[in-house]
C-alpha cells in the first residue's frame, strides 16, 4: 500500500518535471499553454490521503522481533487492527454511495402521480441516485474486508491470551531452535480453527488447531454487540 501510493506520487512528479520543461519551452517562443495543462503533475487529495494512510499503517506496525508466542500474536493483532481501521474507512465511504442511491426509495413510495413518477425517473437517471455493479462490488468487497481483518485481529488477540496455545508454540519453537519472531509466515483459518506458522523457507508450516473454539462469535452475537455499542458506546462487560 505504501509502495503503491508513493508510486502514484512519483508519477505526478515525473509528469510535472517533463511538462514544466515543455511549458517553459513554449513560453520562450510565445506558445500559450492551455488552462490546467499541467494537471497531470498535481498530487491529488486522494493520492495524498492514500499515502498518509499507508504511512500511518507502517508507523503503527511493531516490527520488533518477538521473543515469545504472546508477543508474536499481539504484533499480528496490531497489524490486523491497523488494516481493519483502513477497511472500516473504506466501508464507510462505500456505504455513503449506496445510501445516497437507496434514498430514492422514499420518492418511489410516494410516486403515485404522473409528476412524481417523472421526478422519480429523473432521479434514477442521475449517477447519485442509481447503483451500478461497480459500486455494489466495492461495497461488498468493503464488507468482506472488514470481516477478514476483524476475524484475524480477534483471532490473534485470543491466541495471545490463550496460555495453553502460547506455551505450546513457545515449546515447539524452542525444540526446533527457532526464535519465535523469526517466522516467515503465519495464517489463521477460522473454519478449522487452525494457526499455521512457518519458521523457515521450506514452505512447510506447523499447525496449531482447536484452541479458539470458546472465542467464536456468530452473526447474531456480532449484531447484538453492534447494537449495544451503538447505544452505549462500548462493548458490554464480559
Amino acid at each position: 500500500m505504501l509502495i503503491a501510493s508513493i508510486g502514484d506520487i512519483q508519477d505526478r512528479i515525473t509528469n510535472s518535471g517533463v511538462m514544466a520543461v515543455g511549458a517553459v519551452g513554449y513560453a520562450a517562443i510565445g506558445g500559450v499553454i492551455n488552462d490546467d495543462a499541467l494537471n497531470a503533475g498535481i498530487i491529488t487529495t486522494d493520492e495524498l490521503g492514500a499515502y498518509l494512510e499507508a504511512k500511518e499503517l507502517v508507523l503503527n506496525h511493531d516490527y520488533a522481533i518477538a521473543t515469545t508466542a504472546e508477543q508474536m500474536f499481539m504484533q499480528e493483532h496490531a497489524a490486523n487492527m491497523n488494516s481493519l481501521d483502513a477497511a472500516v474507512d473504506n466501508l464507510t465511504a462505500a456505504t455513503a454511495v449506496v445510501m445516497t442511491a437507496v434514498e430514492v426509495s422514499s420518492t418511489a413510495a410516494e410516486a403515485d402521480t404522473k409528476p412524481e413518477q417523472v421526478e422519480l425517473q429523473g432521479m434514477l437517471e442521475t449517477d447519485a441516485y442509481s447503483l451500478d455493479s461497480a459500486e455494489v462490488n466495492e461495497y461488498n468487497e468493503a464488507v468482506a474486508a472488514v470481516e477478514t481483518f476483524a476475524q484475524q485481529a480477534g483471532a490473534f488477540m485470543a491466541a495471545a491470551n490463550n496460555d495453553e496455545l502460547t506455551a505450546t508454540v513457545d515449546s515447539y519453537a524452542a525444540q526446533g531452535n527457532y526464535m519465535v519472531g523469526s517466522y516467515t509466515a503465519i495464517t489463521y483459518t477460522q473454519s478449522v480453527d487452525e494457526f499455521v506458522i512457518t519458521w523457515d523457507d521450506s514452505g512447510f508450516g506447523t499447525g496449531f488447531q482447536g484452541y479458539l473454539t470458546p472465542d467464536m462469535k456468530n452473526a447474531a452475537e456480532i449484531y447484538a454487540a453492534g447494537e449495544y455499542i451503538n447505544e452505549y458506546g462500548a462493548m458490554p462487560t464480559q
